[in-house]
């Protein structure tokens, strides 16, 4: 909440500049046009992303239906329960983790959501309503805010909107950089759980 309310103010100040430069430079005009195309331009966007996000969607509830999740979420069983060791009793939080891994695996973040959330919830109760994340929650943040990607969905989306001759290319360095992520993201949280331990 506190970087939300962080953010706010950042974005205010920029737009109070942005007027008072508009002001002083006389191009007040362009702030007011730049609105309007500025809304038109993402709707636009959002229209056109509906197919191939609809299409993404449709082949992830195959996937649901055919069992392949299942599947994906029995392969990460194992290492869930290394990564959450205070899990490891508590199958429907790693079931939760592990979907929600699997629906970030194949880059579809709205599907993955309901997951992530349930699993948040569980852990919240698990951690006896805290207001203080416990280890397990931030270590699950790290992997939801920097997942495994197999697909990025959005990406390739956006190539092909914006006409590019083989929107998958970028896949590769899609692995590389969400394997780098998560790798290090998990490397920083165990250190900075070790030193918690260490020093309490």
């Amino acid at each position: 909440m506190v970087v939300i309310s962080f953010m706010n103010y950042v974005w205010a100040f920029i737009m109070v500049i942005s007027i008072i430069c508009a002001l002083i430079t006389g191009r007040i005009n362009l702030i007011s046009s730049s609105l309007i195309s500025g809304a038109e331009n993402s709707i636009a966007f959002v229209v056109s992303l509906i197919g191939i996000m609809s299409f993404w969607t449709g082949l992830m509830k195959i996937a649901e239906a055919s069992g392949l999740t299942n599947i994906l979420a029995k392969v990460f069983m194992p290492i869930l329960k290394f990564i959450f060791p205070e899990y490891t009793d508590n199958s429907s939080v790693l079931r939760a983790i592990s979907m929600n891994l699997t629906a970030n695996f194949f880059g579809l973040g709205n599907a993955a959501t309901p997951f992530g959330l349930k699993a948040i919830k569980e852990m919240h109760e698990l951690n006896n309503k805290s207001d203080i994340a416990s280890n397990g929650m931030i270590t699950f943040m790290i992997l939801n805010t920097a997942p495994l990607q197999l697909i990025s969905t959005t990406l390739i989306a956006m190539q092909q909107k914006y006409g590019a001759d083989n929107p998958f290319d970028i896949l590769i360095f899609i692995w590389i950089i969400s394997i780098a992520s998560v790798t290090i993201g998990l490397i920083f949280s165990k250190i900075f759980q070790k030193l918690e331990k260490k020093y309490d």
